[in-house]
């Protein structure tokens, strides 16, 4: 399922996906958070939830378990230009805890993601240099598929919680979420592009879809999911998994027909004028 971005007040909180009614298979709320220089915004303490900084800057404020006083509380400032170019800073808490976010001189916008969890864990601010940043599907098939991968957060460093977040970036022309896979928990793809009047184009399960700027597209369970970036946009994409109670996320399970471009060696076959085929 695709949402398409519908335009709003340009300074206002978002409310793209909740776990009411028809996507409460999905298990998580998503939203765009987006405020001007000075104001701030509070996340109330319901839900294990984290906020993702997509562009501009703030100061960012939770409590402190064991403080005393003014030690109560935690603050620290982000700063974003450019998806494409720098990782993210994230903040995560668990239920009991309440974020609040002054926007910078810039104002700000931040990705917000809830879900349910009665796990407490201790609130972590993930920097920049914290994201694990990979180039996937380099020196294979061409480059067609090389993208970077950045994992926030993981079942590896985030054993209490239940999401998983990352982001991706595609370059022009190349596909992601490559080889086809799926995996039992519900996930989310949240896109942008550059320039910003770009698109590609995905296929969930056995549907495609055209994907354009500030697009969200809800993956159910084993759906299949590869996408593709046009010529000419560079594309990122949040993502986020859920974890489910008894099956937390590790790694996705490959379409078997094409698990193979994978392989060390793997290449592109040649055209046939090129293997003498006159067809």
């Amino acid at each position: 399922m695709i949402i398409k971005h519908l335009a709003q007040e340009p300074l206002a909180f978002e409310t793209i996906i909740d776990r009411d009614g028809t996507n409460a298979d999905m298990l998580l709320d998503f939203g765009l958070l987006r405020i001007a220089s000075g104001d701030s915004w509070s996340s109330g303490n319901a839900d294990e939830k984290a906020f993702l900084l997509i562009s501009g800057g703030a100061e960012l404020i939770w409590p402190v378990e064991g403080g005393v006083g003014d030690r109560n509380f935690a603050s620290a400032r982000a700063a974003r230009r450019s998806v494409f170019d720098e990782s993210p800073s994230v903040l995560h808490l668990s239920e009991g805890s309440e974020a609040r976010i002054v926007a910078g001189p810039q104002g700000a916008e931040f990705a917000v993601i809830r879900t349910g969890n009665t796990r407490r864990f201790a609130a972590r601010l993930y920097r920049p240099e914290d994201c694990r940043s990979e180039e996937r599907g380099k020196g294979t098939m061409g480059e067609t598929s090389t993208r970077i991968v950045r994992t926030v957060f993981d079942n590896s460093n985030a054993p209490e919680a239940m999401l998983v977040l990352g982001e991706v970036v595609a370059a022009p022309g190349k596909w992601s979420s490559y080889p086809p896979h799926h995996h039992p928990q519900p996930e989310i793809y949240h896109y942008r592009f550059a320039p910003d009047s770009g698109f590609g184009l995905t296929a969930i399960g056995a549907e495609a879809h055209v994907i354009e700027n500030r697009d969200t597209v809800l993956i159910r369970a084993g759906q299949v999911h590869p996408q593709a970036a046009a010529p000419g946009y560079a594309m990122w994409y949040l993502w986020v998994i859920r974890h489910l109670a008894g099956d937390r996320y590790h790694v996705p399970t490959f379409a078997p027909e094409h698990a193979w471009v994978m392989e060390k060696g793997a290449a592109i076959s040649a055209p046939p004028s090129e293997r003498g085929d006159e067809r």
